[in-house]
């Protein structure tokens, strides 16, 4: 059976301080099972460092996954922007490897009032181009772009999928929370949870399921997309009938909670999760 793992999106606040190792640390202390390590602002961790907090990670048995910075778009037009943007994603990829995290997750890029088909195909050579060196380098990293809140952001559902059939080594993350704001206040109930759920699993195959790379948190969104996150209890996210539909289709894989408050509605969601 496939294991749902709960986490925090970056150090819980209640570690004593903002090091991964202590963040990883203070998870197993909350019974918690997974950490996201932001490197929203740059990937700033030394090898050392990081190789210590992976082995601690793997003796507490906490999964890590990573999120690189929030710097980036695989659709610039500028090779001064571009070129740092698969640097960042390479980078990343680089320090999951130190920290024995599988799955690495990001923001793609933006449309920028161009054709959708033409920034797919550009987005989708810059990701072959990271994945073959990710392959070249033997980063045994799982390459995740994200489910993206904005219908301005590339990261719909479907171009994700198609993404993961095209390019060796692309993986969906799942924004549930994006998806919900993306749609205007759409997917947000049960039925609407298991469709995306049944796509993924006919696009992809029930293994995705099984390892799926999932964010949620309560949002704030206009007709325009996200806004702001909330926290959980302070949102319209069904996120009871989220976790059923997960529990139905046994998701397994991290679900990486980014509520401003991140370990307490990390373990609201495992202890609603837990008696399904």
């Amino acid at each position: 059976m496939a294991e749902l793992l709960f986490g925090t999106g970056g150090v819980p606040h209640s570690a004593a301080d903002r090091s991964v190792l202590t963040g990883v640390r203070r998870i197993r202390e909350l019974d918690l099972d997974c950490m996201e390590v932001e490197f929203v602002r740059g990937v700033r961790i030394e090898k050392e460092i990081a190789e210590q907090a992976g082995q601690a990670a793997a003796e507490l048995g906490v999964r890590l996954t990573c999120h690189g910075p929030y710097y980036v778009n695989l659709n610039a037009d500028e090779p001064d922007k571009k070129g740092p943007s698969i640097k960042r994603i390479l980078d990343t990829a680089r320090a999951a490897q130190w920290l024995g995290a599988k799955s690495i997750t990001f923001h793609a890029g933006y449309y920028m009032k161009q054709d959708k088909e033409q920034v797919y195909g550009v987005i989708k050579k810059a990701l072959a181009e990271i994945t073959a060196t990710v392959a070249r380098e033997g980063l045994n990293v799982r390459i995740s772009p994200e489910l993206t809140g904005k219908e301005t952001q590339f990261g719909s559902l479907e171009e994700l999928l198609r993404l993961a059939t095209e390019v060796d080594n692309i993986h969906p993350c799942i924004d549930f929370s994006h998806y919900h704001a993306r749609t205007g206040g759409a997917q947000n109930s049960y039925a609407e949870f298991c469709e995306t759920l049944e796509k993924i699993e006919k696009t992809l195959g029930r293994q995705a399921l099984e390892q799926l790379h999932m964010h949620v948190t309560g949002i704030n969104y206009t007709a325009k997309g996200e806004r702001n996150h909330l926290n959980l209890e302070e949102s319209d996210l069904k996120y009871e009938q989220l976790l059923k539909a997960l529990k139905d289709f046994n998701v397994g894989g991290p679900l990486i909670c980014e509520s401003p408050k991140l370990e307490e509605d990390a373990r609201l969601l495992k202890d609603i999760y837990m008696p399904l």
